[in-house]
């Protein structure tokens, strides 16, 4: 299999965000599932911490001062294929490398579109609710929250059956792929039936979605 990592990140914030700490775990196999090889790491942003983001993850500017630079970071050049929860957020975390990129929480809301929350807490509360209370006590942590995310992994892969990492990235683009306009006075209807007018109007706008894009032709 293609070396596939399952990814998180915690950053100074929302707004151009910069690495504090990267985590992962490597997935060796889809059936059975299997991750090895765990990793995790701090690292000093050189910018301010907003107080949104640490009252989310905890980590305080003064425990980062000794830590490598945010810009040594890199990802290992033999990886092909990273999973995350909102993983465009992490991607951009670590400057959009080129790489290809599997959304569990797009692929959670094609499993389960009738859940009224699909963040990684309330995910894990529906599928191992026994002991998701005890393990989410550390959410936030970046590696607590790979095991999270390789946990509900596991469940989508069972749920659609999927044997390669080919076929779960190809199950992800079009979890990824809307079918109805997320925004705008046309929200919630189907593509198919937004006016062609407006479909020709929003594919000249620079900052469009590249997923909203390919579903309306561009």
């Amino acid at each position: 299999m293609s070396k596939t990592i399952i990814f998180d990140t915690e950053a100074t914030g929302i707004k151009e965000p910069v690495l504090i700490e990267a985590a992962w775990v490597e997935l060796e196999s889809l059936k059975p599932f299997t991750v090895t090889n765990p990793f995790e790491q701090r690292y000093n942003p050189g910018k301010p911490i907003t107080l949104g983001a640490l009252a989310t993850h905890h980590i305080m500017d003064e425990e980062l001062v000794a830590c490598p630079p945010a810009a040594s970071f890199s990802l290992p050049s033999d990886v092909a294929y990273v999973v995350g929860h909102n993983v465009d957020y992490d991607w951009e975390v670590i400057g959009k490398p080129d790489i290809k990129r599997i959304c569990t929480l797009a692929l959670a809301r094609k499993v389960w579109p009738d859940l009224d929350s699909h963040n990684q807490s309330a995910l894990l509360y529906h599928l191992e609710r026994a002991t998701a209370r005890e393990r989410l006590r550390n959410a936030h942590s970046a590696l607590t929250d790979v095991g999270i995310c390789s946990a509900i992994l596991n469940h989508i892969c069972q749920q659609l059956g999927v044997k390669t990492i080919a076929d779960l990235y190809a199950e992800s683009e079009i979890a990824r792929t809307p079918t109805t306009m997320p925004f705008g006075k046309h929200k919630g209807m189907l593509l198919a039936d937004v006016p062609k007018d407006y479909k020709k109007w929003l594919l000249t706008q620079q900052d469009i979605d590249p997923f909203l894009r390919r579903a309306l032709g561009g």
